[in-house]
């Protein structure tokens, strides 16, 4: 006789047991920058994810996955004018630059997005916004393997916050905050 423990049923909109589902939560926020979010494949079940809720709180957002044999990327998207990519490190453009129309931003662990610039030539092309480190005391989940890691959420936040300004990232940053809360208090673990 098996004695395993069955997991809790989830949310299938954001992908949290259902006593911490988040959609009653979910903020409607408008960006003049379109938010598109490139997600491997390696992450779209994955329980801690959280581009899924950050797309479906975006008005201009849209979810492109890479990966896929059955559906390939649609490239295109990312040479149009004005597109820029959120990333660690790389060369910012210069200062008179006009802020980006579009912000590429990559779903998936830090391995994952270095092989997605490795291996979609368009993306290495882009200009580069970096985001600072988040500030101390935020509310996190676990420990970043890289020294300015973020959740997906937290870091479409922060971007917002530095394009659009504090007051348009606010609902964002509120939900990532609910988001970590919700699971600290529960005790679940999310892998």
């Amino acid at each position: 006789m098996s004695s395993r423990v069955t997991p809790p049923p989830r949310c299938p909109r954001c992908n949290l047991p259902q006593q911490l589902c988040l959609c009653a939560e979910l903020p409607r926020v408008e960006t003049r920058t379109r938010i598109l979010l490139v997600q491997h494949l390696m992450e779209i079940g994955k329980k801690s994810n959280t581009g899924r809720l950050a797309v479906q709180a975006l008005v201009n957002a849209r979810l492109l996955t890479h990966g896929s044999p059955h559906e390939p990327l649609d490239s295109a998207v990312l040479r149009e004018p004005g597109t820029w990519l959120l990333y660690p490190d790389g060369t910012p453009p210069p200062p008179d630059t006009p802020p980006p129309r579009q912000l590429v931003v990559l779903d998936g662990s830090w391995s994952q997005a270095r092989k997605m610039t490795q291996r979609i030539p368009e993306l290495r092309a882009l200009p580069r916004l970096t985001l600072p480190p988040l500030a101390p005391g935020t509310l996190r989940l676990r420990d970043p393997s890289h020294p300015t890691g973020m959740s997906t959420l937290d870091a479409i936040a922060q971007a917002v916050a530095l394009l659009e300004g504090p007051e348009v990232a606010a609902p964002l940053e509120r939900l990532a905050a609910l988001r970590v809360r919700r699971i600290a208090e529960c005790g679940t673990l999310m892998g």
